[in-house]
């Protein structure tokens, strides 16, 4: 009996420990949250440091909170203090990896720690070497969580520099940049069909809840952000990547290399993306990968040399072809866009936009075919209706095709709302439509464009 009473008196004290102990943690995480919701850091740092020492488990907001806490007094403190607190991040980091692994994506952490001492590098006393090993083992370690669009952009920095100091070789500046450009892509290709689940493509207004116009913008800040990337990358590149670079590099290799269908591809790509699809190695790396592995890209380069040779019918047959193979709606419509837009290119225009017009049926958010139809029929004004007035009433068309990407594609909403200004000033004035008598009138435009459009009441 007494062994019982012991057992249970032992018990009750264990358990008013933990209480006490417990209400202790909740009090010490409901003041310095408090504190850090007002924005009160410094006076946020001691309870938190405190609850983070004793209770390293015991909320996840520690680590939320504390990355606030911490960034403040990086941002704040003085050079004798900086390092100390950086690298007190970089520890928090690593904390909450342990304690709460599943908050916290392995590649994401390793990425934003690399980030955070590329930012800080001449306070850390590091390299662009060894910063770029610390990327690089977040790309290596966990690719699907390594999403950052400014990680993403500063590893690949880091690159062209360590290229530039001769510590990395030419090859490893392609290879890292084709393997960049194929995660940022990816990310693009995921957002972008996020986007498509609230985006007619019937061209329709579409009723949007609050909780999913946030989410539109959020999609929508993601993919500025990776377009951003994909701009800033080429652009770094620059003469690194030209013709005269990627042509000897790429001969070079072809024979080493000639059953390796992810090296072929991204070998054409890249030969493709530069305009270097004049040169033989272009043709030989195609007709190697249709060989290989023949798919939908394989036919359309075939399209692209069958155009550029003058066999435009054949090179239809390879279009379709292409268009065929590709069973993934975002893919098929950026074969349809290319497509669309070599017909462009050669004047086309009709035939251009039938393919502008399927892309949009399989990625209705793709705005820019809405901007390259706008732009041809700006372009055919002079040369479509019967007088000044009807010519340039094509502007109107123009500019609410212009629009129609403005209400679709986020990301082009500015650029595409200034478009249509553009058009609209060109399209005739009020005091032109008032004189005419033509107010409300139905115009009927000729040529390739074969639509109508009416004319504004005043």
């Amino acid at each position: 009996m007494k062994k019982i009473i012991g057992f249970i008196l032992l018990l009750t004290i264990s358990f008013n420990s933990f209480s006490q102990a417990n209400e202790e943690d909740i009090n010490a995480l409901s003041i310095f949250s408090e504190y850090v919701k007002a924005k009160n850091y410094d006076a946020a740092f001691q309870p938190w440091m405190d609850l983070r020492a004793r209770s390293p488990k015991f909320n996840s907001a520690i680590y939320v909170y504390g990355e606030r806490i911490l960034k403040h007094k990086i941002k704040n403190s003085t050079a004798e203090e900086k390092e100390s607190f950086i690298n007190d991040l970089l520890k928090l980091w690593e904390e909450k990896r342990e304690n709460f692994p599943s908050k916290t994506p392995l590649g994401d952490i390793l990425a934003k720690s690399a980030q955070l001492q590329y930012d800080y590098k001449n306070e850390l006393g590091l390299s662009s070497s060894e910063i770029f090993t610390n990327f690089d083992r977040a790309y290596n370690e966990d690719l699907n969580s390594f999403n950052n669009p400014k990680n993403l952009y500063t590893y690949f920095k880091l690159l062209v520099k360590l290229y530039d100091e001769n510590q990395k070789s030419a090859e490893d500046l392609f290879t890292k940049y084709d393997e960049i450009s194929e995660k940022v892509e990816k990310e693009i290709k995921n957002y972008t069909n996020k986007v498509n689940k609230f985006v007619n493509s019937e061209d329709e207004e579409v009723t949007i809840s609050t909780k999913d116009q946030r989410r539109i913008k959020s999609y929508n800040s993601f993919l500025k952000a990776y377009d951003q990337i994909s701009k800033g990358m080429e652009k770094d590149l620059g003469d690194r990547g030209n013709c005269e670079n990627l042509i000897p590099l790429y001969e070079n290799n072809f024979e080493a290399n000639q059953a390796d269908g992810k090296w072929l591809s991204r070998a054409m790509n890249r030969l493709y993306g530069k305009a270097c699809d004049d040169s033989p190695l272009f043709v030989r790396i195609v007709e190697k990968k249709n060989e290989l592995e023949p798919n939908a890209s394989t036919a359309y380069y075939l399209g692209t040399i069958k155009d550029k040779q003058g066999n435009s019918s054949e090179a239809i047959v390879f279009y379709n072809q292409a268009i065929e193979l590709e069973t993934d709606s975002y893919e098929k419509a950026k074969i349809l866009f290319r497509i669309a837009t070599n017909f462009r290119k050669n004047g086309l225009f009709s035939r251009a936009r039938s393919y502008y017009m399927q892309a949009l049926g399989f990625n209705p958010s793709m705005g820019r075919s809405y901007l390259a139809i706008a732009q041809m029929y700006a372009s055919s004004a002079k040369n479509c209706g019967n007088d000044n007035f009807s010519q340039r009433a094509v502007y109107w068309l123009a500019s609410k095709e212009a629009m129609k990407a403005s209400r679709v594609d986020g990301t082009l909403k500015s650029a595409a709302i200034k478009s249509s200004k553009n058009y609209e000033a060109k399209a005739p004035q009020k005091s032109e439509i008032f004189s005419s008598g033509r107010e409300g009138e139905v115009i009927d435009i000729s040529c390739w464009i074969s639509r109508s459009v009416k004319v504004p009441n005043l």
